[in-house]
């Protein structure tokens, strides 16, 4: 069942069913949908992109997570710090679920204490209504100098 899941979200050019059924929300609301069209460069003893998932219009990032690695969750912070003006935000499948197999800290915790803000399975209404413009250029880039690396 996962599999064919999986599938066909490749199919229709998305990674996850989660990303599909807020990609749906969206389009039934009138929101103009922006999917992994923005990119923000971030370091992490190398330079790298990071690509969101999806882009309101009102500027707010959101990422759509089933699964919320460490590596997931190290690159986000990352990133809060290198653009700390970025309204990032997440919709979990489920924010209850633990962060790993024993954990006490869910995923909801962990962005309660990283400031994000989250919501389950469905991206809220209300964050489409809130003020602002999206703004972001096609690349946002390192806001550091870079340094070359050997």
């Amino acid at each position: 069942m996962y599999n064919r899941r999986f599938s066909n979200a490749l199919r229709l050019g998305y990674r996850s069913g989660l990303e599909i059924k807020n990609k749906d929300f969206l389009v039934k609301q009138g929101v103009k949908v922006k999917y992994e069209e923005l990119k923000i460069e971030w370091e992490d003893l190398m330079y790298r992109i990071y690509t969101p998932d999806f882009v309101l219009p009102n500027g707010i990032i959101v990422e759509t997570k089933g699964r919320f690695t460490a590596e997931d969750r190290r690159k986000h912070l990352c990133v809060k710090l290198q653009h700390p003006k970025l309204d990032i935000r997440f919709v979990f499948e489920s924010s209850r679920r633990k962060l790993s197999k024993g954990a006490k800290t869910s995923y909801g915790q962990w962005c309660e204490k990283n400031k994000f803000m989250y919501h389950d399975r469905i991206i809220p209404e209300d964050w489409l209504y809130e003020r602002g413009k999206d703004m972001h250029p096609d690349l946002i880039p390192f806001p550091l100098k870079k340094v070359k690396r050997k």
